[in-house]
């Protein structure tokens, strides 16, 4: 879905509002974070974090190298 929406000046910067059925569809409400991103195409706004999900990845081979260690620390 693409939808036109108009930049405001909100103190030092520039915002945009988010249109009420995007917001909704993605469950964004007032207070959310989310994260702007360039990209070759422009910019992404998205609710996922990137750095999250990198530390997954380092989390899961952790995990995966120190199961038993783990398993043993949970007891």
């Amino acid at each position: 879905m693409v939808k036109k929406v108009v930049l405001r000046q909100m103190g030092g910067s520039v915002g945009a509002t988010i249109p009420k059925e995007m917001a909704d569809r993605f469950h964004l409400s007032k207070g959310d974070e989310i994260f702007i991103l360039e990209t070759d195409q422009g910019i992404l706004l998205t609710p996922y974090d990137p750095d999250f999900e990198k530390a997954m990845l380092v989390y899961e081979k952790g995990a995966k190298k120190y199961r038993h260690a783990l398993n043993e620390l949970s007891k």
